[in-house]
């Protein structure tokens, strides 16, 4: 049994496989990770021989993970995943590829084999990021750009009078300054993904993952398939596959 632990920038996420289906656990905010949450977690859980995990946040939370992974389970062998230059019927563009994040890249590998056919791959999370993907496997290049709440918070901290409010409205022109800042981060965040869109063929499917997933997809111009677990996906393919 694989267990699959995604640390991002925000939160933590996590997951156990077996037989190639995963069950998703609840995601904790960076601020609740300590030993006696997870060990709350985990011990519900049935034994796994492997963890494999991914790390885009602080480097101490993976080294947290591995700590209390092996301290529940002496004999788990550990899987710290990077970015590889060439696997999994994906060819990574970086002239560094370990330079690419690795949700990004895990991302891909799991909508290469979901999905096949060119797609380009948005993660609405802390930050937006976007990631094109060549039918034949070959990653195109990507996009990054602050989140919608880190865009509300920046505009809350760089201004004397704005304040950060994370309360939804509709999506019109604004009659208060909340709504407005609100409407105007998530117009920039569905413009950027309409103007990546715009330049490639017409044929490319749009994978939506991240928090903000949902919020971005209802106010997009274009079709898009909301698929939250990539990343777990990445990472159960890469425990089964044996890259490493």
């Amino acid at each position: 049994m694989n267990l699959l632990v995604d640390i991002g920038n925000s939160r933590l996420k996590w997951g156990w496989a077996k037989d190639r289906q995963i069950i998703s656990g609840s995601p904790l905010i960076n601020q609740q990770v300590n030993q006696a949450t997870l060990n709350d977690l985990w011990r519900q859980i049935p034994a796994p021989d492997r963890l494999v995990v991914a790390c885009v946040g602080a480097r101490d939370q993976l080294e947290q993970v591995r700590k209390i992974a092996t301290l529940l389970w002496p004999a788990i062998k550990v899987t710290a995943v990077i970015s590889q230059a060439n696997a999994f019927g994906v060819i990574n563009s970086y002239l560094q590829p370990e330079k690419l994040g690795v949700d990004r890249w895990l991302s891909l590998i799991a909508a290469r084999k979901q999905y096949q056919n060119a797609i380009c791959v948005v993660d609405c999370g802390t930050a937006i990021t976007i990631d094109l993907l060549a039918a034949d496997g070959h990653h195109q290049g990507g996009f990054i750009a602050p989140g919608l709440t880190l865009m509300k918070k920046s505009l809350a901290e760089g201004t004397c009078q704005l304040s950060f409010d994370n309360t939804e409205h509709d999506f019109e022109p604004a009659s208060n300054t909340e709504a407005a800042i609100y409407n105007g981060t998530l117009a920039a965040c569905c413009g950027l993904i309409e103007h990546v869109l715009s330049a490639q063929p017409d044929n490319i499917r749009l994978i939506l993952t991240g928090g903000d997933a949902l919020t971005i997809a209802g106010q997009l111009d274009v079709v898009s398939v909301i698929d939250q677990d990539l990343v777990l996906r990445g990472l159960l393919r890469v425990a089964e596959e044996g890259a490493e």
